[in-house]
C-alpha cells in the first residue's frame, strides 16, 4: 500500500512539473541534453533564479531583479522599466510556445545577468522550473 502512494505522489508531482510545457519547451530541452546537459534540476534553476552575478554592465543582479520573485505577476525591467509579463505558464498562456524566443531571451538576458551566455545545463535547469511556476 505505501509503495503505491509514493508512486502516485512521486507521478503527482511530474505532472505538476511537466504540466505547462509545449512543444517548444521540449524541444529546447531536448536540444540541451544533445548538447551535453544533465538531468534537470528544478531546484538548482530555482536557486540560480535570485542568486546575484555581475551583469554585464558591472551590476549586480538576478533574474528576479526583473522578473520579480512571484512569478505569476508581472515584473519591470531594471533600466526601461517596461513591463514584464509573467513568466508563469500559469499566469500567461504565451510563456514557452516559441523556440525561437526562447532561445533569443535566455541569449540576452543571460548575458546581461550573468555577464554571459547560459550553458545548456542552466537553461535546462532554469526551463524546468520554470514550467513548473
Amino acid at each position: 500500500m505505501n509503495k503505491i502512494i509514493s508512486i502516485l505522489c512521486c507521478s503527482a508531482l511530474f505532472v505538476s512539473t511537466a504540466a505547462f510545457a509545449t512543444p517548444a519547451s521540449d524541444a529546447l530541452l531536448a536540444s540541451y541534453k544533445a548538447a551535453g546537459a544533465g538531468k534537470a534540476d528544478a531546484a538548482k534553476g530555482k536557486a540560480d533564479w535570485t542568486k546575484e552575478a555581475k551583469g554585464e554592465e558591472g551590476q549586480m543582479m538576478s533574474c528576479s531583479t526583473c522578473h520579480g520573485a512571484d512569478l505569476s505577476k508581472s515584473g519591470e525591467h531594471h533600466k526601461t522599466h517596461k513591463v514584464i509579463k509573467p513568466m508563469a505558464p500559469s499566469a500567461n498562456a504565451e510563456r514557452f510556445t516559441d523556440e525561437k524566443k526562447i532561445e533569443k531571451w535566455f541569449k540576452r538576458n543571460c548575458k546581461d545577468v550573468l555577464g554571459r551566455e547560459c550553458s545548456a545545463q542552466e537553461k535546462t535547469d532554469f526551463l524546468t522550473f520554470l514550467l513548473a511556476q
